[in-house]
């Protein structure tokens, strides 16, 4: 016998999953706080917030936890400034890229942002200079275990109306 006992081999598969949903929930709480932010605490009146609610539940984060974000969100409680953002820029090959993203940093953001286009063959544009191709229509979330290859995911994108 190798001297593991049966909790020894769980705790790693736990770790991993613990650590998944620590990302998930970081995420949804995030949304919530912004959405919270613009729109108020109400669900009724925010359907911002009543969606993120809703992905929230369907990851099945705590209530106690969604409830802080919202109080978060409308000022009752302290926490981290969240703030959406956007970027402009230009993928390899001249391909234009609208980029919208939730921070409570925005310099370390934009860094970020600047090293992985540099590190792709692309780079940040100027305010205006992408925005005027794009018009907002919708939010098309695609499972990555279900798409093995690029040109698969493209062909679902155009039959989703992309």
């Amino acid at each position: 016998m190798s001297g593991h006992n049966k909790w020894a081999n769980i705790k790693h598969r736990k770790m991993a999953q613990d650590a998944k949903r620590s990302k998930l929930f970081t995420k949804l709480i995030r949304e919530i706080i912004v959405a919270a932010r613009e729109g108020g605490g109400d669900p009724s009146a925010n359907p911002r917030l009543r969606a993120a609610i809703e992905r929230a539940r369907e990851a099945n984060m705590p209530k106690e936890n969604i409830e802080k974000a919202i109080k978060r969100g409308t000022g009752e409680l302290e926490g981290a400034n969240y703030q959406e953002v956007i970027y402009e820029a230009y993928a390899p090959g001249g391909v234009a890229l609208y980029i919208r993203a939730l921070t409570d940093n925005k310099n370390r953001t934009a860094q970020e942002i600047r090293h992985v286009l540099g590190r792709h063959g692309g780079n940040l544009a100027e305010s205006g200079s992408v925005s005027w191709i794009f018009e907002r229509k919708g939010i098309i979330n695609i499972q990555r275990d279900r798409v093995q290859e690029h040109e698969e995911l493209m062909m679902i994108a155009i039959h989703a109306g992309a």
